[in-house]
């Protein structure tokens, strides 16, 4: 490992600390990071080894990254998923939305890889679209490192980190076949979408203001507001798709949900959607919420009938 990147990797789990003894956005009970010595948790990598594209600087703000989780046991299905934590495009809640999400989907047998990406207010579009892309390529270009097949490579994102997936689901391409960098010569389709209480507009009245200003200014372009709202960008090429959300929720109207699984009927897009009555934004998996704890159990579900997730032994 690089020095730079030695150091990238040391920030950022200093900030996964300084984020659980805060408390802002993780999980009351987070899980344990996994001890240095189990080489199939926990490695961190940077997206861009020799500077990411746009980088305002050298600190852990301007250097995405992407930390790698793999199933101890069989990953059957090969499957994969880059999960994209939440937080208002301003700060990432990587504990809640991001390992304990990672060592869940371990448990069900799937590789995980917890991004990174780069925040407002020193960042804006595109650059953020930009990390979840080179995310995407860079599960697929060393697939077979990981165990996994490249047309099993989904993307999982919450609140925030869900608008990013939505649009990430949304605005692709098949990569550049002519690339002197073999990551950039993958596609950056996501094989299927997880939303999980997502902002998806960014249009008045359903917008999460704070996400839409972190993402794009103070002043952005109306036209580009409603070209980064991704209910308006559905195509019959957009992901399969799960969708989770609640009515009570304060923060993001659930109404996104609701407009993002329209948009995808409309298309004939195979989606399905669970939306709670009770709850409040920021539940993550839920597991001290005997509300919402039935969730992930819906979503493993849907990944096992879709072939993204094997059924558990014996059955």
């Amino acid at each position: 490992m690089h020095d730079r990147e030695a150091g990238v990797v040391k920030r950022v789990i200093a900030g996964l600390c300084v984020g659980m003894m805060a408390g802002v956005g993780f999980a009351q009970q987070p899980v344990a990071v996994p001890s240095a010595n189990v080489l199939t948790k926990g490695k961190t990598m940077l997206l861009w080894p020799t500077g990411a594209p746009g980088a305002l600087g050298d600190v852990s703000d301007d250097t995405p990254t992407l930390t790698v989780y793999l199933p101890t046991g069989v990953n059957a299905t090969k499957t994969g998923v880059v999960v994209a934590p939440g937080g208002g495009y301003q700060h990432l809640s990587l504990i809640k939305e991001g390992e304990n999400v990672a060592l869940w989907l371990n448990s069900q047998g799937v590789a995980a890889f917890v991004l990174t990406y780069r925040l407002g207010p020193k960042y804006h579009h595109p650059i953020e679209i930009g990390d979840a892309q080179r995310a995407i390529r860079t599960v697929r270009a060393n697939a077979a490192e990981y165990g996994i097949a490249t047309d099993h490579v989904g993307m999982w994102g919450f609140s925030a980190g869900g608008h990013l997936t939505a649009t990430a689901g949304t605005r692709f391409d098949a990569g550049n076949a002519n690339a002197t960098d073999p990551i950039e010569r993958q596609g950056c389709r996501p094989d299927f979408l997880v939303l999980a209480y997502p902002v998806i507009t960014l249009m008045e009245p359903s917008a999460h203001g704070g996400s839409r200003k972190y993402l794009l200014g103070d002043s952005p372009d109306p036209a580009l507001v409603q070209s980064l709202s991704a209910e308006t960008q559905v195509t019959k090429d957009t992901p399969p798709t799960f969708l989770f959300s609640t009515t009570e929720d304060k923060t993001v109207p659930v109404v996104n949900s609701v407009m993002f699984y329209e948009a995808l009927v409309k298309a004939r897009v195979p989606a399905e959607m669970h939306i709670f009555q009770h709850g409040a934004h920021g539940a993550g998996l839920a597991p001290a919420n005997p509300e919402l704890s039935v969730w992930p159990d819906l979503l493993i579900k849907w990944m096992r009938e879709r072939g993204y997730a094997a059924a558990p032994a014996g059955q």
